[in-house]
């Protein structure tokens, strides 16, 4: 899988880059949100954990087989740490990637998390050239469900029994092939361009 000096990657609203450590305040922030760490690996993060967490991984490169990369995600109009989003890239030969994502509470339901992830998985798709993109999620959490469903991810395996937290729960394990992606993002295009035709 190819990989290159890595550069932010920019959507309509949204910059994906390398953490710094003037994140770190807004980091601690959300990371210690009860309710956006309901469903993540993590309880909560101490100001060490942060600071550690931002000094390993601004040092990485994305695209590295079987390392995680973490993208922070900065909202263009004010520079503020909105959340973070994963990438890791099981295998060479596989070449199949799986990605995460994490949104502070008060940047949820304005489309952040959906616009995000597409730049990602453009990104995955297009320029890591991976062939298959997956993503786990908690069964009870019906916000990433419905994002992963948005954008087309399908639901191809029930994980039941996983150990986590300190109580048995149960995972969905949706995915998507770098065809399958670009066919439904220029469907997508096509639609809004005819969306724009009409309101003219």
């Amino acid at each position: 899988m190819s990989q290159a000096t890595f550069t932010p990657l920019e959507s309509a609203r949204l910059i994906l880059r390398c953490f710094t450590d003037s994140d770190l305040a807004a980091f601690i922030a959300y990371r210690n949100d009860p309710l956006v760490a309901k469903y993540q690996s993590w309880e909560s993060y101490s100001e060490r954990q942060a600071a550690e967490f931002i000094r390993d991984y601004r040092s990485l490169e994305p695209g590295v087989v079987g390392t995680w990369f973490q993208f922070a995600v900065e909202l263009k109009a004010t520079g503020a740490l909105v959340g973070d989003c994963a990438l890791c890239v099981r295998s060479d030969s596989t070449r199949e990637a799986e990605i995460g994502y994490t949104l502070a509470r008060e940047y949820q339901g304005r489309g952040y998390a959906t616009e995000a992830v597409t730049r990602l998985l453009d990104y995955t798709c297009e320029d890591l050239g991976a062939r298959r993109v997956v993503a786990l999620t908690d069964c009870r959490n019906a916000a990433s469900i419905a994002l992963l469903e948005r954008l087309g991810l399908r639901r191809e395996e029930h994980f039941k029994n996983v150990w986590f937290k300190g109580h048995w729960a149960e995972e969905y394990l949706y995915a998507l092939d770098a065809d399958e992606w670009r066919r439904n993002r220029a469907a997508r295009k096509e639609n809004d361009e005819c969306g724009m035709m009409n309101d003219e």
